[in-house]
């Protein structure tokens, strides 16, 4: 059998296959790079909200427990925004039955006017929400908070915060991390809310015995969170 010869021509294509290389190779490391990048999965991102609430006074100063606002966090996949009759039920200078209240706090204060108009009219406050999982991806609130991870594993120390800021990647690879090894995410069920609470011992070694405990099994799969 004869022996083949590419044709002559094809050695000016040489030059031209090694820069497709060396450039897909760019773009593939540059693609990586961007995919973990805290501007790509905003982690920081704090908008401005209509009412400038604080977390570290709510929560941080006044020890108010997350579920007060967030009434669905144990029930349900979402953590509910609290509707703007929680926020009147400090802050209204009027009770239900048309009476003044004595306990009302700041009723009188610009800074709630959009609370006001929202409470007269029936319309929501047009809160901005900072975590927003992309619609493919779902995510159970109840299923974390009811077997012992807390608000801060996902939020950061919330109720030190001015200003609502996305604290983690909220990744895929950042959530199948936790869901292999949970163990340094777990506390007894009833600390979850308890935002400064400190684990008696290794936090590794404490989450390890309540996941035997509790037979903690986080699934990896991927119809887990894409269904």
């Amino acid at each position: 059998m004869d022996r083949f010869y590419f044709p002559a021509w094809i050695n000016k294509l040489v030059p031209l296959i090694g820069l497709g290389v060396a450039l897909g190779g760019g773009y593939a490391g540059a693609l990586l790079y961007y995919a973990g990048n805290p501007r790509t999965t905003d982690v920081g991102y704090a908008p401005s909200q209509p009412v400038p609430f604080s977390h570290a006074i709510h929560a941080g100063k006044l020890k108010m427990d997350c579920r007060y606002c967030h009434t669905s966090v144990e029930k349900a996949a979402f953590a509910a925004i609290p509707a703007t009759k929680t926020c009147v039920n400090c802050h209204s200078g009027q009770a239900a039955d048309g009476s003044t209240k004595y306990t009302a706090i700041h009723s009188l204060s610009p800074k709630l006017e959009p609370v006001r108009t929202s409470f007269s009219s029936g319309k929501s406050v047009p809160w901005v929400k900072v975590h927003d999982l992309p619609d493919y991806a779902y995510f159970n609130h109840s299923a974390h908070v009811t077997r012992g991870v807390s608000c801060v594993s996902c939020h950061g120390r919330i109720d030190k915060m001015e200003v609502v800021r996305q604290q983690e990647p909220l990744s895929m690879g950042w959530c199948l991390e936790c869901h292999r090894a949970p163990e340094k995410h777990l506390r007894p069920p009833e600390f979850v809310t308890k935002l400064d609470w400190v684990a008696p011992e290794d936090p590794v070694v404490y989450g390890a015995k309540l996941r035997k405990e509790y037979n903690i099994n986080p699934s990896t799969d991927c119809s887990t969170c894409h269904r």
